[in-house]
């Protein structure tokens, strides 16, 4: 019988020290990916499920699985499978982050007046 090999996602049986069960507020990006993925969701569209969700989240490596937190594993999920699914392409999302960029860049420095 093959050794399991543990992917970054299965923690189960392992140490890892108390659970912080408080609530906390969401970031407002945070809300936004959880829409994005209702939306991709519904009945109406359903583009992904949320058994893709999953197996996009389990796929992450395990430097970038446990770098990341838990919505921005959904986001990265999401895009995965948009790109997976050719509904988006990489270099359509390069620009579209590049123009965020730049537009955040010019609200946080906007050019000084001579």
């Amino acid at each position: 019988m093959k050794p399991h090999l543990r992917r970054p996602h299965d923690l189960g049986g392992l140490d890892d020290g108390p659970i912080d069960r408080n609530e906390h507020l969401h970031e407002p990006w945070e809300k936004q990916v959880d829409a994005i993925l209702r939306l991709l969701n519904d009945k109406t569209r359903n583009i992904l499920s949320i058994d893709e969700l999953r197996r996009g989240i389990e796929e992450l490596g395990p430097g970038i699985y446990e770098k990341l937190s838990y919505y921005e594993r959904w986001i990265a999920s999401i895009t995965n499978l948009l790109i997976e699914k050719n509904i988006l392409e990489i270099d359509e999302i390069g620009r579209k982050m590049a123009e965020i960029e730049r537009r955040w860049n010019e609200d946080r420095y906007p050019p000084k007046e001579s």
